[in-house]
């Protein structure tokens, strides 16, 4: 199978493969929002909610999935409220007809709310219990988040696509390297946890009062840091603020480098490019053109190009610092 071969991943064999773990739904599969991977909620006999997860094929070695799912079951063991994979026959990660899946409880909830300065407070803790636990192992098999794969193998990629106008191609290229040179300058990092990696407020739900931590799909080794920035929005004023109201509850539990705060706009040019990047790798799959249809449009790459020069000039503003 390639990357993109979910084409066989039919309803019956989807049906079928949930059954073979001897849970039988009695409802339809209803289709998440995951575009990376194939995810399906259901009802089943035993009255519980479920969710199916089928991982894309030769993204993720079977390793890096079992170190994930690890991770998951260890932060949920204490305490963590994080949504783990389910054990069935002994297993987290299980195979059928050439597809790997993995089984959820369904958690239902309400989204996070960024500008909730009592959520913020609240999510700053949890980080910290996780981290405080992350930081006493490294991961063996997950991925690093470095430059060479978020920025240098990004642009290669993503100009390997030819999916840039011609006619904006030079001005693309000339702005995507200057971001990337000083992003690289600046992404330097002294000490590496394990990270939840994609922490922002679509993967946040209020379920019954506790917040849990969803889609450890990302999780890898990095700055801890990585698990905060993306929390903050607004302008300076109001990040100041709420960077404080985070690592007031954060640092009960674990303390934290403000040196750390340089990385945030470098984290942030890796995620854009890495963004782009990803859609061009992905633009084989048919739901991908079905969905992102804008990234094939003029307008789309103008907007790049603006959206990078301003970066690059928040590359060079002095960084967030703590409240005396």
């Amino acid at each position: 199978m390639n990357d993109f071969s979910f084409n066989a991943l039919t309803p019956d064999l989807i049906l079928d493969a949930i059954e073979a773990l001897e849970v039988y739904p009695t409802t339809g599969l209803l289709p998440l929002n995951s575009y990376e991977n194939r995810v399906y909620q259901f009802g089943a006999d035993d009255g519980k909610r479920y969710v199916v997860k089928f991982y894309r094929p030769a993204r993720w070695t079977d390793p890096q999935i079992l170190e994930e799912h690890e991770f998951a079951l260890l932060a949920k063991d204490a305490e963590v409220p994080v949504v783990a994979p389910l054990a069935i026959q002994g297993k987290t990660l299980h195979c059928y007809q050439g597809y790997r899946y993995t089984l959820f409880p369904s958690v239902g909830g309400r989204q996070f709310e960024l500008d909730n300065l009592e959520h913020l407070e609240i999510l700053g803790r949890y980080l910290g219990r996780l981290h405080c636990l992350s930081a006493q192992q490294a991961f063996e098999h997950r991925p690093m988040l470095d430059t060479q794969r978020f920025l240098f193998d990004a642009k290669t990629s993503l100009l390997k696509s030819d999916l840039v106008p011609s006619h904006l191609h030079t001005p693309f290229v000339t702005i995507l390297e200057q971001v990337i040179n000083k992003a690289a300058q600046k992404y330097k990092v002294p000490k590496t946890i394990r990270l939840h990696g994609d922490c922002h407020a679509g993967n946040l739900l209020w379920s019954a009062d506790q917040l849990m931590l969803v889609d450890l799909d990302d999780c890898q080794q990095g700055p801890a840091i990585q698990d905060l920035w993306m929390m903050l929005n607004g302008d300076r004023n109001e990040k100041l603020v709420q960077l404080d109201t985070l690592l007031m509850g954060y640092e009960e539990f674990m303390p934290f480098d403000a040196n750390e705060l340089a990385l945030i706009e470098p984290l942030r040019a890796m995620r854009m490019i890495n963004y782009m990047a990803w859609l061009a790798q992905r633009w084989q799959d048919p739901a991908f053109e079905r969905n992102f249809s804008w990234f094939a449009t003029d307008k789309y790459w103008e907007q790049q190009i603006l959206a990078l020069k301003e970066q690059l000039a928040a590359l060079d503003e002095p960084s967030l610092s703590l409240f005396p």
